[in-house]
């Protein structure tokens, strides 16, 4: 099949380069990418196409990956262009975002596809992502049966759009808050010189990510990509009646790393350090 990305970051780089290695053709368009994003659509062997007409003119479906901040903005773009093919909403976003989304592409003539991605990107034999889809059934079955042939599970969630995102938002629900708090908990930890300990007990009870430590770095880097992650969990909770003000409070918390993006040189001690700061300081 032929195959819009938008856009190749890690994960979608990743995606992209299992199905161009096993016979599809992954459109992408280098207009306005950084470096490292033309870096890893070269390393995937994507084509490169001139412009994001001729990607929505060509691919029979396009996939969504980005930043969940701009999800809106990639959709309108391609709304404006009229696309009639299968559009893959695969961000972590609202199924409030999605219907959205949904509603603007559809009234142009395309087919929504409802998915998101769990796991990191796929890395050698190792599939590590799996891949949900909700919507029009036909169209799930050909999203699906486009993955399966680059060795990806794929799960259907049947035919209610948003079922995929609500997913994902109830494991962002989770995951997030849970990643600062093992922050917190180190921090108090090293404060008392029992941080070993701490560790050892989290391995023994199988308590989650306290017992890694060496992941807190990351919670740094990745923050950016996260608060708006966050905050559609928490517009998610808010909706079904649950209470968001401890997924809010990790959002606030997030924005803390501000100064943060991309970097994975800090060590965990700067990363509680960061974390320790006031809102002032930050």
């Amino acid at each position: 099949m032929i195959v819009g990305l938008l856009h190749p970051g890690n994960m979608g780089a990743a995606l992209g380069g299992r199905l161009a290695a096993v016979g599809h053709t992954v459109l992408w368009c280098p207009e306005g990418r950084s470096t490292d994003t033309r870096r890893r659509a070269t390393a995937a062997r994507l084509t490169s196409v001139e412009d994001p007409a001729e990607l929505l003119r060509r691919a029979e479906i396009v996939v969504s990956i980005c930043p969940s901040a701009a999800a809106i903005e990639v959709a309108e773009m391609v709304a404006e262009h009229r696309y009639e093919g299968i559009y893959v909403e695969a961000n972590a976003i609202s199924p409030q975002q999605l219907q959205h989304i949904a509603a603007l592409l559809t009234d142009h003539g395309a087919t929504v596809v409802d998915a998101i991605i769990s796991g990191p990107p796929p890395r050698g034999d190792n599939p590590s992502a799996k891949i949900f889809v909700a919507g029009a059934r036909n169209a799930c079955v050909t999203v699906r049966d486009l993955f399966t042939t680059a060795g990806l599970p794929v799960d259907l969630l049947g035919d209610r759009l948003g079922a995929a995102s609500a997913l994902k938002m109830a494991l962002i629900a989770y995951q997030r808050p849970a990643r600062l708090l093992a922050a917190i908990s180190h921090g108090l930890a090293d404060q008392h010189g029992i941080t070993d300990m701490l560790v050892a007990e989290a391995n023994r009870i199988g308590t989650g990510f306290l017992n890694d430590r060496a992941a807190l770095p990351g919670v740094a880097a990745r923050a950016w990509r996260w608060v708006p992650e966050v905050e559609e969990a928490a517009i998610s909770l808010s909706e079904a009646g649950l209470p968001a003000d401890f997924v809010d409070a990790a959002a606030r918390l997030y924005r803390r790393f501000d100064a943060d993006k991309d970097n994975w040189a800090n060590s965990p001690e700067q990363v509680i350090q960061r974390l320790m700061a006031t809102d002032h300081d930050t």
